[in-house]
């Protein structure tokens, strides 16, 4: 394995370790980047924001690496959809190219130009997705090219300039906060004290007993009792595997499989791949990782299953021995509907 890979992993297992890990020791410059970043976010929070005619779901983390975040916004557009709603989506499209922004983005996109997430949601969902790093560019656009009624943003809790009406923090159920520090010493890109401040607490959960799991976080958090009535937990539940050929043939036998993941939690999709029965080499890449053929060739006939995400930037070279795992994301209607009772109490804003 080479340094940088090897260092990367060793900082990541350090911010979850139980007692805290190596990092720990610069927590010094965690105190600097708390410092600065409270700095920024109170000079934006000054200064004149633009306010969207419709309301903003911001979906975001307060911390580095995946939580499910871009699913749990796909459940969403599909939720609010049957209740009536038209949403769109703007999203920063992580290694998307800045020329040509704001990018209305479909299923037909290159992922190298507009981003691995914002294709995948394109091809999920149909629905209007604009992408620019300038989130308040890229709600402009939307709201002035399209008739849509709600704007979800996929990430952004940290992009204070666009105003916006409910905030969404997503949390991986393993994981939570891990060691609580700011970076670099822990994982954080705002302290925990951020989670008084979110509308919803969302964590991302696979296990049987919602309320099991619940009693765990707030017990793990030390969640105050106003965090823990916007606390609800939702799952992402794999679907039947796809091939990537397009081609209808069998699912590969439950056996040895090469396991590929360029996500925020490579490892978290490993062991959803051992839950349904195979034995997983796993090819951790990092997270929006721009795929070669040869990362996903390997010198045998085993079958390589990846994400869906990863899937859209592979769909090029993959070959018969290729297949990904969609899930499916369930979340609770009593979630759902607090967050419809949110929007609706905010109606008047937007009436005048």
């Amino acid at each position: 394995m080479k340094l940088w890979p090897r260092f990367s992993q060793s900082v990541t297992d350090s911010w979850y370790a139980p007692a805290g890990g190596w990092t720990r020791c610069l927590k010094p410059l965690s105190w600097l980047f708390s410092f600065l970043a409270a700095r920024r976010k109170q000079r934006l929070l000054q200064t004149a924001r633009w306010s969207s005619p419709v309301p903003v779901i911001v979906v975001g983390n307060i911390s580095v690496g995946g939580t499910g975040k871009t699913p749990l916004v796909a459940a969403l557009v599909r939720e609010f959809q049957r209740r009536g709603y038209r949403p769109g989506i703007i999203s920063r499209g992580f290694g998307a190219k800045t020329r040509g922004m704001p990018l209305s983005v479909r299923p037909d996109s290159d992922p190298a130009k507009a981003g691995d997430e914002p294709v995948m949601l394109a091809r999920q969902l149909h629905v209007p997705l604009i992408v620019d790093v300038d989130r308040v560019k890229a709600a402009r656009y939307l709201c002035d090219q399209t008739d849509c009624n709600l704007i979800i943003a996929d990430d952004g809790l940290q992009h204070y300039n666009l105003q916006r009406h409910i905030e969404v923090l997503v949390l991986d159920g393993d994981r939570l906060l891990g060691n609580q520090l700011c970076l670099p010493a822990g994982p954080l890109r705002e302290p925990p004290e951020r989670m008084s401040q979110v509308d919803m607490i969302l964590v991302n959960t696979n296990h049987a007993s919602v309320s099991a799991k619940a009693e765990e976080v707030e017990s793990s958090l030390g969640l105050t009792t106003l965090e823990r009535e916007k606390l609800y937990c939702f799952s992402l539940e794999p679907s039947a595997l796809v091939s990537m050929t397009g081609i209808s043939q069998p699912i590969p036998d439950k056996t040895r499989v090469h396991g590929v993941a360029g996500i925020g939690n490579p490892e978290r999709f490993f062991n959803t791949l051992r839950a349904l029965g195979y034995d997983v080499i796993g090819h951790p890449y990092p997270d929006h990782h721009v795929f070669a053929p040869e990362d996903i060739c390997f010198n045998d006939d085993l079958p390589v299953i990846m994400t869906a995400k990863d899937a859209v930037k592979c769909s090029g070279f993959a070959d018969h021995r290729h297949w990904y795992l969609p899930v499916t994301t369930r979340v609770s209607d009593s979630c759902i509907e607090q967050l419809v009772a949110m929007i609706e109490a905010r109606k008047p804003v937007f009436a005048g």
